[in-house]
């Protein structure tokens, strides 16, 4: 199998550290008032990443035991997950 085809199948995805829904938890509880979605995405522009393979990112979620927030649609996630977090 040459790169090419690991790239393939295998692709390389962003993965926070930390994770961008613990950063967001944790500046938003800390303040005690939502987030704006300028400061979401702000703080997701500046937040460090790094890619990885597909494969690593779905075992660093599972070892994790929840999943992250997606980049491109960071915004929303956080929308979906600040309802179980701020129950």
């Amino acid at each position: 199998m040459t790169n090419d085809d690991a790239e393939v199948n295998d692709p390389l995805c962003l993965v926070f550290t930390p994770p961008l829904v613990a950063l967001l938890y944790k500046l938003e509880k800390e303040r005690g008032t939502p987030l704006t979605e300028d400061e979401v995405l702000k703080i997701r522009d500046h937040a460090v990443c790094m890619n990885v393979p597909y494969s690593e990112a779905i075992a660093q979620e599972k070892a994790r035991g929840f999943p992250d927030l997606i980049a491109e649609n960071c915004w929303e996630d956080w929308q979906e997950a600040r309802k179980v977090l701020f129950k």
